[in-house]
């Protein structure tokens, strides 16, 4: 048998020595303006094909926001796709797209995300109940991130619901935890800008279990505390997702230099502060 999702996470971070994630989510009002010119297909395709070209030897992963090729047609699709293919299978490719649904519809959105475009996981919410994920539960080699607690503001308004179990997010990472040691490829999405939720939540599912933390970089998350906070017992188990951040580092004939430079320096960053832990350890 082969390893499953989380297995693979953990080899991947491992060989690339990276727990950096880039977000390639094309905004065309934020486009570098030398590809302004061009029409929608070939914008995209030289603006994610530079991107990856130059994070390359940083990252250990990318993650796609539906949405942001929802808004292109047709076209945007085309796109997603072809920088899925591209990208290959050195690096994680993540879909966040954050579904729910009945089981028969969330098995569709399985196999078009693995099958059809070529992604080694998803991310889903659990609010339409846990029998949701059943389908991705049987396939243990590509794996499915459980938003518990997001990075926007408003998170809050639902998020931290008291429950019996304590807070509506850490009800939520119990179940993950759960479900994550009996089929290993469920991981948990939690937002930079609440640290306590990314101790807690470590703390909760353990060594191994992936957690995937947006919000670093123009929200204003914190890296030092979500490296400190988020790594397992052995300096992996994280993925810290940058985005605006790192697409839109600059807006002239440099934008392909500045994403690069921008990558490299926070993956060395995290890589100082996972050291400085073992150090400190």
């Amino acid at each position: 048998m082969g390893l499953n999702f989380s297995q693979r996470v953990d080899r991947l971070l491992k060989a690339r020595d990276s727990l950096l994630c880039v977000g390639l989510d094309p905004d065309p009002t934020a486009i570098p303006k030398p590809l302004r010119r061009l029409g929608p297909r070939p914008q995209l395709d030289r603006f994610l094909g530079g991107i990856v070209r130059a994070t390359w030897p940083h990252t250990a992963a990318y993650k796609m926001q539906l949405g942001a090729f929802l808004q292109y047609g047709p076209v945007g699709f085309a796109a997603l796709a072809a920088i899925v293919r591209a990208i290959g299978p050195t690096r994680l490719k993540i879909l966040d797209l954050k579904a729910n649904d009945i089981p028969n519809s969330m098995r569709m959105v399985r196999d078009g995300a693995f099958r059809g475009f070529g992604f080694d996981a998803v991310t889903v919410t659990p609010w339409n109940g846990w029998e949701t994920f059943a389908p991705f539960l049987e396939d243990p080699t590509h794996g499915v991130f459980v938003v518990a607690h997001s990075s926007n503001p408003g998170s809050v308004d639902f998020q931290e619901i008291p429950t019996p179990r304590g807070p509506l997010w850490l009800a939520v990472v119990g179940e993950v935890r759960r479900l994550a040691h009996a089929h290993g490829n469920v991981g948990v999405v939690l937002g930079a800008t609440f640290s306590d939720a990314i101790r807690t939540a470590r703390a909760t599912v353990g060594n191994g279990v992936p957690i995937l933390v947006p919000g670093i970089g123009v929200q204003g998350g914190s890296l030092a505390t979500t490296v400190r906070e988020g790594v397992d017992a052995h300096g992996r188990g994280l993925l810290v997702n940058a985005s605006r951040s790192i697409l839109y580092a600059a807006s002239d004939r440099t934008w392909q230099s500045a994403a690069g430079a921008e990558a490299e320096r926070l993956a060395t960053q995290i890589n100082q502060l996972r050291l400085g832990l073992r150090t400190a350890g």
